[in-house]
């Protein structure tokens, strides 16, 4: 049963009436207003935590007991704003691929605005720049630091998609609309932040089944408060659960007095952490670590098998094919978890089609076998996952194990620095003390993927 709903409180306890200069102290004051309950088991700190800000356990918290429950009329997105009206009579000229340019322009007027109804909530960050994502580090450092990692990639991407909308949808409207928005004030720096932000702290409410079936509009992402106060860890203790009327943070084991609570953003690699929220899981407390073999390194060590220019043909063949089944792309990857690949068709098909011999490759072509592997049954996706399990890979064919070995290898050669080189960082004491914020994510993310890839070169040794 959930515990008394109290007034929100903060460090241990002290809730002083009136106003206060304290950011954390007017949000929690916000809180009560606007209806959102919290339960006295909990508190949030900026001691003890994972973050700056988190929230901790009084007293015994049991499974199943709500921690907090928010009004969606609290909750902060493009329909609840001030500037719904606008909002939705351009709704048209406001549509992106991401699909997140209104809540973005939302956000712009609430952040900067005194009348702001979020204000006492937006005030927590008046800084976005603070959340670190790689985005705000030069490009120097996220190649010296995360060369290698895939997130450099990410965030060039990510750059280069905010840019182009901000000036091709977001900057055209903001002059529609003087009385609203300020070139000047709605820059296309304010806009990069604010998109951090949403990477960093929004929810998306999951569709149901007959959401899915129905292909309704997107699901946007939402601000809601206090729920994103709490940090993740792969290993969390509660969950967020949307009704009709609430959304409800809920305890999904029991939690002990001292604790802290922790939601879950998802099943994360550290990469995926560092590139969407910007901090990582220290190594090895992240049991979703992945690491990822670009599709193009499998090619190469296709092309470093070849012993012939008949053999380089065949592999062309072998691997337009590929693209045509959609089992491989230029931009792809196969992605290696702690117990087996879990791009599980793509990889088993892409094997079982470059170790064909020549003779067993034209007739499965003229057969239209590419065609029977896209009605793949579950019972055979079973099979496949089993047999790249990494208890599995020792077992695989010669000629699989040597190309998964190749690709293995050119991925680490990827890297700026070596296994050994990220192991001694952690192991020696003073070294690691020594490190930034900066250098410390970037090193648990580096070291959690070398560690896999170094796992696969050993299980895949002829």
């Amino acid at each position: 049963m959930a515990s008394e709903a109290k007034r929100p409180k903060v460090d241990g306890g002290s809730t002083s009436e009136g106003s206060s200069g304290d950011p954390l102290e007017n949000f929690l004051r916000w809180c009560e207003k606007v209806g959102l309950t919290l339960s006295d088991k909990v508190y949030l700190s900026r001691e003890g935590t994972a973050a700056e800000y988190g929230m901790l356990a009084s007293r015994d918290i049991e499974e199943g007991e709500v921690i907090f429950s928010i009004p969606r009329t609290a909750v902060l997105f493009q329909s609840t704003t001030k500037v719904k009206a606008v909002l939705e009579e351009g709704k048209t000229s406001l549509e992106s691929v991401s699909g997140w340019v209104s809540l973005l322009m939302a956000l712009m007027w609430e952040y900067t605005s005194p009348e702001s109804y979020w204000g006492p909530y937006l005030s927590l960050w008046p800084d976005l720049k603070a959340l670190d994502h790689p985005m705000f580090w030069s490009e120097q450092e996220r190649e010296r630091l995360l060369q290698g990692t895939g997130i450099p990639e990410a965030v060039d991407k990510d750059l280069a998609n905010i840019g182009r909308e901000y000036s091709d949808i977001v900057l055209p409207f903001i002059r529609l609309h003087p009385d609203l928005w300020d070139p000047e004030k709605h820059t296309l720096e304010l806009y990069t932040s604010l998109v951090a932000f949403v990477m960093a702290y929004s929810f998306q409410e999951p569709l149901t089944d007959d959401e899915e079936d129905d292909e309704k509009e997107p699901n946007f992402p939402m601000m809601v408060p206090m729920a994103d106060m709490l940090n993740h860890v792969s290993n969390h203790n509660a969950h967020l659960e949307f009704t009709l009327d609430f959304l409800k943070m809920v305890s999904v084991r029991r939690i002990r007095r001292g604790e802290e609570v922790f939601n879950t953003y998802g099943e994360m690699a550290n990469w995926q952490l560092l590139h969407m929220y910007g901090f990582a899981e220290p190594y090895p407390s992240n049991s979703n670590d992945t690491a990822d073999i670009p599709m193009s390194n499998v090619y190469k060590a296709g092309v470093e098998a070849t012993k012939s220019k008949e053999d380089q043909r065949l592999l062309v063949d072998k691997w337009n094919l590929l693209c045509e089944m959609e089992m491989v792309g230029e931009k792809g990857a196969f992605i290696f978890g702690q117990t087996g690949v879990l791009t599980v068709t793509e990889l088993y098909n892409t094997l079982k089609v470059l170790g064909m011999p020549a003779e067993e490759f034209e007739e499965w072509k003229e057969n239209e076998g590419w065609e029977e592997v896209q009605e793949e049954e579950e019972e055979d996706e079973e099979k496949m996952s089993r047999a790249l399990s990494m208890e599995a890979l020792p077992q695989l064919a010669p000629a699989w194990r040597r190309l998964i070995q190749a690709a293995a290898r050119f991925t680490l050669a990827s890297y700026r620095s070596d296994l050994r080189a990220d192991q001694g960082l952690l192991e020696d004491g003073e070294a690691h003390a020594r490190l930034s914020s900066r250098e410390w994510r970037a090193l648990q993310v580096r070291y959690g993927q070398k560690v896999i890839l170094h796992k696969l070169l050993e299980l895949t040794q002829p």
